[in-house]
């Protein structure tokens, strides 16, 4: 699994792997989702989901059967932080990209 740009830049953590996730994946999603997703063991998971819960960056959408889906607060402003890096972060490696193909060329 090649590591994102968000990833890279702040280092791998299980707290960032699904505040990552759900950064690319703009959807709602079970725990097992997320968990399978992520590549993060079930122990670790537990761990540290609730502090995202009490933080506020993800919150509960809709139960789907028998599981409640999940999905990030874009309304919570560390959020907002977090997509804005994300966001700049890609516009600097599209940046760098170019220049290498201009440089190529």
């Amino acid at each position: 699994m090649e590591k994102s740009l968000l990833i890279q830049y702040l280092g791998d953590t299980p707290k960032l792997r699904i505040i990552d996730f759900f950064l690319e994946n703009r959807s709602d999603y079970s725990k097992k989702e997320i968990i399978e997703n992520t590549g993060i063991s079930k122990t670790t998971f537990y761990k540290v989901w609730d502090d995202l819960v009490q933080f506020g960056i993800v919150k509960e959408t809709r139960k789907y059967g028998m599981a409640q889906l999940y999905t990030l607060d874009e309304s919570n402003p560390v959020i907002k932080k977090f997509m804005a890096l994300d966001a700049e972060l890609a516009k600097q490696a599209m940046k760098k990209a170019t220049n290498k193909l201009a440089v190529a060329s």
